[in-house]
This record gives structure tokens, sequence and C-alpha cells, in this order.
């Protein structure tokens, strides 16, 4: 039975501990899901980096196609399937742009092979062979050798401020359980779902 937390967060939290400890690789990987302005929708997985009280943090590419699509339509979800637990978490909301100083020590902490490759990678757009990335990542490896690499003005983050979160637990004969949180202008609303 899904034990029930007043606040999803810290039930989320601790499916999220659980996760780290059995899945094989990247229990933070989530599915992003956007759509354009004209409703058309897009999905694609990514790595959740941070969680509060004020929602999901990701970062990417600015020039992206899903920065594209959250500057015209900030709705969002995200999935988490965690496979060897068998256990699914939902989460829809709006997403805001994160300040400018929280992305500069977000990207502090990355990998340098991983900042170069933020200012080599035009993300989305079309490229005409692998060789043009590797000359890419060649150029801005020796543009910042010797020095700390800053953050790509085309590259931060988002946060995604939940409304709703949906935790689903698989059972035997498909009677899963599934518990849903919605916030209310009194706090967060509980209510068990059919499978």
């Amino acid at each position: 039975m899904i034990a029930k937390h007043d606040n999803p967060l810290s039930l989320f939290h601790a499916w999220l501990e659980e996760a780290k400890l059995h899945e094989p690789n990247d229990p933070s990987a989530a599915c992003l899901a956007t759509a354009d302005r004209r409703g058309i929708p897009s999905a694609r997985m990514i790595l959740l980096k941070f969680f509060d009280s004020k929602g999901f943090v990701f970062y990417t590419n600015m020039e992206s196609r899903k920065a594209h699509e959250l500057a015209t339509n900030p709705s969002a979800a995200l999935c988490f399937h965690w496979k060897s637990i068998r256990r699914q978490v939902r989460v829809e909301g709006a997403t805001e742009g994160l300040s400018g100083q929280i992305s500069d020590e977000y990207f502090q902490t990355r990998s340098r092979s991983s900042q170069i490759g933020a200012w080599a990678s035009a993300q989305s757009q079309i490229l005409k062979n692998r060789a043009t990335l590797k000359d890419h990542f060649a150029k801005y490896e020796e543009q910042f050798q010797g020095e700390a690499v800053p953050r790509p003005p085309h590259w931060s983050g988002y946060r995604l401020k939940p409304q709703r979160i949906e935790f689903w637990l698989s059972r035997e004969s498909r009677l899963h359980e599934r518990l849903s949180y919605s916030l209310t202008t009194g706090g967060w609303q509980q209510d068990w779902l059919f499978p």
C-alpha cells in the first residue's frame, strides 16, 4: 500500500531514494513532455538535477526544441518510471526559468567535458555529420584550455512547479495503486484513483 504523506514531495523523496538503491542507471531520469503553441506534444528524457518545495529542476540548451516550446507554452509534465521497483510518478505543472546565478552555480559542478559539450552542441539543430560535432568540441576545448569553462549564454535551467503529482504502484491482476495529489488553495488534496 502506498503510504500517504501530507506533502507529495516527501513521498517523492522516499521513492527516489529507494530507486537510487535499485535502478541500475540514472534513477533521476524522467520523460519531459512539452507542447508547442498549437498543442502538438513532444517528449524526451531529461535528468532531474534537484527538487525541493518549489519544484523539479532540470537544465538544457535554451535554443533546443524543448526550450522553444516552453517559451510559448510553459505547461509541462514529467514521468519517472522505475521498472526495478515497479513504480511510476507523474508530475504536471507550469515551468519557470532559473536565474543566471543558480544556473552558473550548477554549471560549475558539471564535469569539464560536459561543460565543453554544452558549448559544442547546437541542440536540436540539423547536424550534417558526427565529425562536425567533434570539431566543435575540439574548438571549444582549445578555446578554454587552461581556464575555467564559463556557462554558455544559451544554457540555463527550468523549474517545474507541480500542480498535480500522481504515484503509481504495480500490483497483481493489474489492480495497481494510484494516489493523486492536486494543489488547491488549501494545500494538497489527496485522491485514490482506479487503476
